[in-house]
């Protein structure tokens, strides 16, 4: 009977073995069933995070662009630039201050800013200057 129980008992060690080593991957495929399931609810937590950022970026372009429509921007008036001083105007200006007129009463009268008939005078005193 020893001699049929030595293959019998060593069946039986290799069937616990193999039970053993059956309930141990099953163990362990829980285990990393259980962290990848933990890995991806931590990714879609990260990935709504994410969405729901995009969204409220989304929602404050979207309500630019209606008040944008709404209220469309001022663009500015620039005004045409009036012309310069013509040689005649240019000449008129140089005889009314010979006469002493002052260089508010030439501008007036002629219609141009006070800064063009004060340059003009200046150009022409240096003018005057390097000829004598």
């Amino acid at each position: 009977m020893t001699s049929m129980a030595l293959p019998f008992a060593m069946l039986c060690g290799l069937v616990l073995a193999a039970l053993a080593a059956s309930l141990f991957g099953v163990f362990w495929m829980q285990r990393m069933v259980g962290a990848a399931a933990r890995s991806a609810e931590t990714r879609q937590a990260e990935c709504d995070a994410a969405i729901e950022a995009v969204r409220t970026e989304l929602e404050a372009c979207a309500r630019q662009v209606r008040e944008f429509r709404q209220d469309p921007p001022k663009t500015a008036i620039f005004s045409v630039p009036q012309p310069g001083l013509n040689l005649s105007r240019r000449s008129q200006a140089l005889r009314m201050h010979r006469r002493g007129d002052t260089p508010e009463q030439v501008a007036s009268t002629l219609g141009v800013p006070l800064q063009e008939i004060e340059l003009l005078l200046k150009v022409h005193s240096i003018v005057v200057a390097a000829i004598e």
